[in-house]
């Protein structure tokens, strides 16, 4: 018997590092990347294949504490036995820390998976509560962001302490998402922020900005405004950089996109390494961006359109 799961990566579009302060910010989900939970009956007790891990579940060390909840959660909201003869491989194109939401992809597609395997329904809330509990172990206070965009199917608009919102998709345009190979530091990032906000309040004036930027680019996306938009993006990849949360491996990206046709460009996520998006007009667009973004050094691109 075997049953499979699967979720998408994410990108933020808008307004990273500003929610953190109470802007607006706009995520979608990434179907060029994915992870595929299969279950299967198999062995003696419950045991998981995936990069990083082999073995029994209950021997997993603590660093992926946050998998084996979403494992051992799942099983309990089902009502399985705890220790079942079954096997999870996982299998994944989501990068991990960079900022593509990999984390919470694994929960949502381990969770459909063993839902799946025993022919339980599994409803948007309790997938919502099972990420989210795992996601609280891997970051200690999530947003959300990434367990709505990895288990959903469209773009989100989220504020901090307020319902999470979908959002209308109606742009012509295609997505080009390009990984410096470089690890993101979100977690520091965040902090050099907030110690340059404490020490130098005008720098806020950047955030506030970000948030102008984000619910701009709601309408464009609502109304087809690929040109306006690639405007934004890049002007908020010019708020970016003065808060000091881009590096010179995402500037030189951004600079190579905007140099060879891309409507707008900007780092995406918390910066200091991960990925950057570019927007494109047309697929032959995209596809020169990422021959380009190749040549200067991205270690891995993916496209994504836009439109339905």
């Amino acid at each position: 018997m075997e049953a499979v799961g699967k979720s998408t990566g994410k990108i933020i579009l808008m307004g990273e590092h500003a929610v953190v302060y109470g802007q607006a910010a706009i995520a979608m989900p990434f179907s060029a990347v994915e992870i595929m939970a299969t279950v299967r009956t198999e062995g003696q007790a419950l045991a998981v294949t995936c990069e990083f891990y082999q073995g029994l579940v209950h021997q997993m060390p603590k660093i992926w504490e946050s998998l084996k909840h979403a494992i051992r959660f799942s099983l309990y909201r089902i009502g399985a036995p705890t220790d079942p003869a079954i096997h999870i491989t996982i299998t994944s194109t989501i990068p991990a820390e960079r900022g593509m939401g990999s984390s919470a992809a694994v929960a949502v597609a381990v969770a459909r998976a063993l839902f799946a395997y025993y022919k339980k329904d599994l409803s948007d809330s309790e997938l919502w509560d099972i990420v989210q509990s795992s996601e609280k172990i891997a970051h200690g206070n999530p947003s959300g962001i990434d367990a709505a965009t990895t288990s959903g199917t469209t773009p989100i608009y989220f504020k901090k302490d307020q319902p999470i919102q979908p959002l209308a998709l109606h742009l012509d345009a295609f997505l080009v998402v390009a990984d410096t190979g470089k690890t993101g530091n979100t977690l520091e990032a965040i902090a050099d922020l907030a110690a340059l906000l404490r020490e130098k309040p005008e720098v806020y004036d950047h955030i506030r900005a970000l948030g102008e930027l984000t619910e701009g680019a709601r309408e464009d996306l609502a109304f087809n405004r690929a040109e306006l938009l690639g405007q934004k993006m890049s002007q908020a990849h010019c708020h970016l950089k003065e808060l000091g949360v881009s590096d010179p491996s995402l500037d030189q990206l951004v600079e190579q996109a905007m140099n060879k046709g891309a409507l707008g460009a900007k780092l995406t996520g918390g910066g200091r390494g991960g990925c950057m998006i570019a927007l494109a007009k047309t697929e032959e667009v995209a596809q020169q961006l990422v021959a380009v973004l190749s040549q200067a050094g991205a270690r891995q691109t993916w496209i994504q359109y836009l439109g339905e």
